[in-house]
């Protein structure tokens, strides 16, 4: 079987070389995700060249592949015509920063429709934005896009894993748009990962709607909240109400055999990632 993967979402205020690379270092992190933008604003930087650099030759040293998350802000679906256009240049934007430090995807939310009139339309227009900008992507050679299901709310595109079977079919299944699943989010949306064989038929319903190879990364958190909260509160792994053993199924499942596992928990310093990477390494 294929190795999975285990790391964190790892800060890089300071440089992306220069925090990003002691921190993996200090958390045992075989895995990295970061930001390239701020993730609760519009603003996008360009980056520092050296610090890309040598970012892409510590990774490389160290045999770690890495992944970038898009802004918090993305909603391809948003009934303001100005959040989805610039929705679609974060993402582009995070597409060729993932290019520049030789990232393997782009992770972003799948988006809400705001209310339930809207969600034919939000769909169309999520077609009308993705399918360029995946096309471009492919032809350049960049990262590929990874849509996340949320935690549900606010009329959300893709909650549930069942969802992502529409989501997939309007932008025609293309070979550019590949899957993350959160525990989290999957947890909130209802499925429930706790009971025995829960996380199994949640991976189960997820290959069945996307098929067999889109599954690419997933992220691995705890929940705060009972299922079908629609909150998203991460917790340490084996602290919260989903609980260590769903983590061990999660890794066992044949669907997540050398897909790469990011942890989002909370942590001070690089402790508590590094608690939570150790403790998956060993459900794994």
């Amino acid at each position: 079987m294929l190795l999975t993967l285990v790391g964190a979402h790892v800060p890089t205020a300071g440089g992306l070389a220069r925090t990003a690379l002691p921190y993996l270092d200090a958390a045992g992190a075989e895995v990295v995700q970061v930001f390239v933008s701020n993730p609760r604003g519009w603003a996008l930087s360009a980056g520092d060249p050296a610090q890309d650099e040598a970012f892409v030759a510590g990774r490389a040293e160290r045999g770690v592949p890495a992944y970038i998350h898009a802004s918090l802000l993305v909603n391809l679906g948003s009934p303001t015509a100005a959040t989805v256009e610039r929705s679609v240049a974060t993402l582009e934007h995070a597409l060729r920063r993932g290019a520049a430090i030789g990232a393997e995807g782009v992770v972003f939310h799948a988006g809400s429709a705001v209310d339930d009139a809207r969600a034919d339309a939000a769909l169309g227009q999520v077609r009308d934005a993705l399918l360029p900008l995946l096309d471009r992507a492919v032809a350049a050679g960049w990262p590929q896009l990874l849509v996340e299901p949320s935690a549900g709310g606010g009329r959300s595109l893709a909650a549930r894993v069942e969802d992502l079977g529409p989501y997939l079919d309007a932008v025609d299944r293309h070979p550019g748009l590949g899957v993350c699943f959160d525990t989290c989010h999957a947890w909130a949306a209802g499925h429930d990962l706790a009971a025995p064989g829960g996380m199994t038929a949640t991976l189960d319903a997820l290959v069945a709607a996307c098929g067999p190879d889109r599954l690419r990364l997933v992220h691995a958190n705890d929940s705060r909240d009972l299922c079908g909260s629609l909150r998203d509160r991460h917790e340490s792994i084996g602290k919260g109400a989903i609980g260590e053993a769903a983590f061990g199924e999660l890794l066992r499942h044949p669907a997540v055999a050398g897909v790469p596992v990011v942890v989002e928990t909370p942590s001070e310093g690089h402790a508590g990632h590094a608690a939570d990477i150790a403790r998956l390494k060993a459900l794994r």
